[in-house]
């Protein structure tokens, strides 16, 4: 069978998790490792025994590579998907798949030209606890879903910004907490929800208004294509990182996760469904092991070319639109329409 040899653009801390997946899929190899970093990414490079490039440009000149994977800053991921793609790679990024609508329209004209695919890291979608979701709605005995609550509570020091000052600008990371942390969130209740249809929110920053240009807390009511409304928090000011709360309240009972575990809840019975995997301890906590699926599922993909089991640009993108709604949201103080 074809080896297909992969390059990661991208030394930081989420690398790892990318890593540590390609290591588990039969007939894939590293093969190149690149990093503006020259020094980190040297070592990183022959820690991993394969090649090493400080300009990804330089990297997409060699026909071997395959697959790359893109795990850098948020400004940097259109010129790179689009990049690759001209060069006839496949593409793997991490989330936002751009810091908005405008890129978005860019990237998906360059997928559809394009003879590589293009997946998005939207990890949390192959939690076990979400999948089970999905299921326990499909199923309908809990009949028409009425309402889905979110409430998001992390913390995100100073530090955290000012160790890496592209984060929490405006220019750079595209905003701060919502494109950043609760994107995943989001995500998460518009799939539940069959899509959002209009929302309204708003967005503000206390506790991080010194270190970052955007919000450090966002809230937002949110209609969905089902019928069913939406309700979200999500901050960066907490003092630790809280697993996220999600209820989904529908006509015969509740879906509750709650300490990563989730529950069906009728009058008179709360039963457990199903736990997320505890992480290996390689990887941050919040992150859990959905990288691993998620990347085996474009590689599956693209070994075999009838499948299309995995986040690609239209379903990346609505999570971002959600986040640009909510930031227009705020900013004018009125509902905004989603067109998905």
């Amino acid at each position: 069978m074809t080896i297909l040899n992969t390059a990661i653009i991208g030394g930081g801390a989420i690398h790892r998790c990318h890593v540590n997946a390609l290591r588990q899929i039969p007939n894939v190899a590293l093969r190149a490792l690149v990093d503006i970093d020259s020094v980190k990414g040297l070592k990183l490079a022959m820690g991993y025994q394969c090649r090493f490039y400080q300009d990804y440009r330089e990297m997409l000149l060699d026909d071997s590579i395959d697959v790359v994977h893109i795990c850098t800053p948020h400004f940097e991921h259109k010129s790179m998907i689009l990049a690759a793609l001209a060069a006839g790679k496949h593409v793997f990024c991490e989330k936002p798949v751009g810091m908005n609508g405008s890129e978005l329209v860019d990237i998906a004209r360059a997928v559809e030209q394009a003879k590589g695919q293009l997946g998005v890291c939207y990890q949390n979608r192959l939690n076990p606890t979400s999948l089970r979701v999905r299921q326990e709605l499909a199923h309908g005995g809990l009949g028409k879903m009425l309402s889905i609550k979110a409430v998001l509570t992390w913390s995100r020091f100073g530090t955290y910004y000012t160790d890496s000052p592209w984060r929490g600008q405006l220019a750079t990371e595209g905003g701060s907490l919502l494109i950043n942390q609760a994107i995943h969130t989001l995500d998460l209740m518009q799939w539940f929800g069959g899509g959002v249809t209009r929302l309204k929110g708003v967005v503000d920053s206390g506790e991080l208004a010194d270190v970052t240009e955007g919000e450090d807390s966002a809230m937002a009511t949110l209609h969905f294509a089902n019928g069913a409304r939406g309700l979200f928090y999500a901050t960066n000011c907490h003092t630790t990182d809280s697993p996220l709360l999600l209820e989904i309240h529908c006509e015969h009972g509740s879906l509750l996760l709650e300490h990563n575990v989730l529950w069906r809840i009728k009058p008179g019975e709360r039963l457990k469904l199903t736990t997320d995997d505890s992480p290996d301890g390689s990887v941050k906590s919040y992150w859990g092991l959905g990288h691993q699926q998620a990347i085996r599922r474009f590689y599956h993909a693209l070994i075999h070319p009838g499948n299309r089991d995995y986040t690609d640009i239209h379903e990346a993108g609505k999570s971002l639109t959600l986040v640009e709604a909510i930031y227009r949201s705020s900013q004018l103080r009125q509902w905004i329409e989603i067109n998905n």
